[in-house]
């Protein structure tokens, strides 16, 4: 069995960040990226905001700097997905399929996966029109006219910070009353730009190159409609890929792993030695840059663990 220090479980922003630091504190980690390589970045198209590209970078690219800078400080890559872990014992034990590995400490970056319609079109003009994120892609919509799919606090939240851009925003809604809370509603309401359509579901998202369109059902009346618009974005949630940990971390309502709020170690879960960062224990900023942020930090907490695990663990209560 290989028995390492450290090994990182994903391989977005938050995964190859700790391993960049793990790298250089000479802890010899092993990555794991699974099947979903480089993350939510890797369906982005064009990345503004991440600090030291004056000119931007579409995700892929970014992803794959970032994991050649990782391997460049010796980190071990391996392409496979873990299948199994076993973590509550002082040695963490993974599987892929049938090859155990051992390790002092594991760092868990899976990320979360963004909900969506399950169209056809949304995932061949994702990056093309259709978003999950408007803080990562408002910018690119400046005075054009969109649309935000969605009934909750983060609906409204989205639809109004996407008037900063847009000319105009619909927000479109299956049901005839919405889930969010009632000041967050009306500050929808009170903005200008923004219009409600209510009872109806996107059916079908328009375009060859990009979005145009989408095409609507109204779920009263089932008439069908077409709405013109050049960009859809998606807030209808995340879905933390915690599936791995159920039983074995502690996991809050919406399935996300809780960390520690002890000062010293931040990024530190419920089971010693166990660490998350990223989108996994992150359902507030979602970004690249937090994310990546935040593996910094787990890795340097693994650092001081290992050096003195009994003095800096605390375990959430």
């Amino acid at each position: 069995m290989e028995k390492r220090d450290v090994i990182i479980i994903g391989s977005g922003p938050a995964g190859l960040t700790a391993a960049i630091y793990a790298a250089r504190a000479n802890l010899k980690p092993l990555l794991f990226e699974g099947v979903r390589a480089g993350g939510q970045l890797m369906i982005t198209t064009e990345v503004e905001n991440f600090p030291g590209f004056s000119e931007g970078i579409n995700g892929p690219e970014l992803m794959q700097e970032m994991r050649a800078q990782a391997e460049r400080f010796g980190v071990d890559v391996e392409s496979e997905e873990v299948t199994k872990v076993e973590l509550s014992a002082e040695k963490k034990i993974l599987w892929v399929e049938d090859d155990a590995y051992e390790a002092k400490t594991v760092i868990i970056a899976t990320g979360a996966t963004a909900n969506l319609l399950g169209l056809a079109n949304e995932a061949r003009l994702m990056g093309r029109g259709v978003s999950a994120c408007a803080t990562c892609d408002g910018f690119f919509f400046k005075e054009k006219v969109i649309c935000v799919v969605g009934g909750g606090d983060s609906t409204m939240e989205e639809a109004t910070f996407l008037t900063r851009f847009a000319s105009k925003v619909y927000i479109i809604h299956r049901r005839d009353q919405f889930r969010a809370s009632k000041i967050m509603i009306q500050k929808a309401k009170d903005n200008p730009k923004i219009e409600f359509i209510m009872n109806s579901v996107v059916i079908d998202i328009l375009g060859e190159e990009k979005v145009s369109g989408v095409k609507l059902e109204n779920t009263v009346t089932h008439k069908i409609s077409d709405l013109e618009v050049s960009g859809i974005f998606l807030a209808i949630g995340h879905t933390p890929n915690t599936r791995l940990f159920k039983g074995q971390l502690k996991l809050d309502e919406k399935g996300y792993i809780l960390t520690s709020e002890n000062k010293n170690q931040l990024t530190a879960s419920n089971i010693p030695g166990v660490f998350a960062c990223g989108d996994v224990q992150d359902s507030r900023y979602r970004q690249a840059v937090t994310a990546a942020g935040s593996g910094c930090m787990a890795a340097l907490d693994v650092e001081k663990y290992l050096e003195n695990p009994e003095h800096l663990y605390m375990v959430i209560h």
